[in-house]
């Protein structure tokens, strides 16, 4: 017999038992759309990840003050004011340091002539666009001289031009952040929602000096900064100069090698290794939950198989007594349940897509089709179906002839 006969005589025994072959390949089906959804959700929410972790910027390497105390109140991180410009500046002589900014940030009620929003002024560097990797969509960024200045300049965030501009274009008119008027000359790109759901586009942009000198209360260390967050060069340098930057910080903090610093590194890489790592744990988890799907289905189809075999005995034995030989009988068999376990596959497959598809419109990320997964899934249910129904196969064709054809 050869494999074209095989497999129209498998394509005819399962039509025959539509039903039947159905709900044998449940399992089969089951498993391999679980295998596809679950690959694509992780593929999608890890593409998600790298997107938000691009959004923080180039290389990123983000340094936050220490916790302070006040009156047996611990502030946590971030609370104390020991970060200041000329830390700044100083990380940003270091060697493949290729841009740095001070943030200071506050956030109040800003109002223009439409209306009026609170949002985050965030006070910063020329190089900010840069360290962020942040185009923008309208104007121009302010420029060291606006620093120098104190100028009243500001670029705002697309939610901003939304609430306070609705129907007119914001560049060149003024704002009042605190009483005190900015100019806008510049609006961002849209970036859109975080990884926590903060909107990232709900920000203004103005020189640290302006915000400092015309916006910060008098009661604040005239020259502390909220964050200083720099942009290394290469991603292979990242280890090397958070280690620099640790270095410079405690010997102008004066801080021994050995006492806790009060200050805080994080790089967006460690961020990244992180979130990237819990999303393939959670998605190898998953699939390996849905290949067991995929051998309950296998086990099914065996169960099928021997009821077949029982079922046509007397044909088996005919087959024999007219000169089939044991292989061809072994071939028929595999090939059928190879069959079925293929068809049950294919439609597990068009499942698994059309269920990806469903999910990423659910959750709002990309949908990650990934070939190698579902040719893979197609593969181990063809595998699954030959492993398990060689066992009804074998004993098949190991029948005495004259036993089958006794066979009521």
């Amino acid at each position: 017999m050869n494999l074209a006969l095989a497999l129209r005589l498998a394509l005819g025994a399962i039509v025959r038992n539509k039903e039947r072959s159905l709900l044998t390949v449940l399992g089969i089906v089951i498993g391999v759309a679980a295998v596809i959804v679950t690959v694509s959700i992780g593929a999608g929410a890890r593409a998600s990840i790298d997107q938000q972790i691009a959004n923080l910027g180039s290389n990123v390497v983000i340094v936050i003050p220490g916790s302070s105390a006040t009156q047996g109140a611990h502030l946590g991180l971030g609370g104390a004011a020991t970060l200041t410009l000329g830390d700044g500046l100083a990380i940003a002589h270091l060697p493949h340091v290729a841009a740095a900014t001070p943030l200071v940030t506050l956030r109040t009620q800003v109002v223009s002539q439409y209306g009026n929003w609170q949002t985050q002024i965030q006070g910063a560097a020329p190089t900010w666009p840069f360290v962020r990797n942040w185009e923008l969509s309208a104007g121009t960024f302010f420029s060291d001289t606006d620093v120098a200045t104190s100028a009243k300049v500001c670029v705002i965030g697309a939610t901003v031009a939304s609430e306070l501009f609705p129907n007119a274009d914001p560049i060149g008119t003024t704002i009042a952040i605190r009483n005190v008027p900015f100019r806008v000359i510049g609006v961002l790109t849209t970036r859109g929602h975080n990884v926590f759901g903060m909107d990232q586009d709900d920000l203004i942009v103005v020189p640290y000096s302006a915000l400092m000198q015309r916006l910060q209360s008098s009661n604040v260390r005239a020259d502390a900064v909220n964050t200083l967050i720099f942009s290394v060069d290469d991603p292979t340098n990242m280890t090397g100069v958070t280690a620099d930057v640790d270095a410079l910080l405690r010997a102008r903090h004066r801080i021994a090698p050995s006492a806790l610093p009060d200050f805080s590194i994080r790089n967006t890489q460690d961020v990244a290794s992180v979130a990237t790592s819990t999303a393939l744990t959670l998605q190898i988890l998953l699939a390996s939950v849905a290949t067991v799907s995929l051998v309950v289905g296998g086990i099914g189809i065996m169960n099928i198989m021997l009821v077949s075999v029982t079922e046509r005995t007397r044909e088996i034995g005919l087959r024999m007594a007219v000169g089939a030989p044991g292989r061809a009988i072994l071939m028929q068999f595999l090939v059928e349940s190879a069959t079925l376990a293929t068809v049950g596959g294919a439609i597990g497959v068009v499942l698994g897509v059309v269920g990806s598809l469903v999910a990423s419109a659910i959750g709002k990320f990309a949908y990650q089709p990934d070939l190698p997964s579902i040719i893979g899934a197609l593969v181990f249910s063809s595998a699954v179906g030959i492993f398990f129904g060689y066992s009804p196969a074998r004993r098949a064709a190991t029948l005495d002839p004259i036993v089958a054809l006794r066979t009521e």
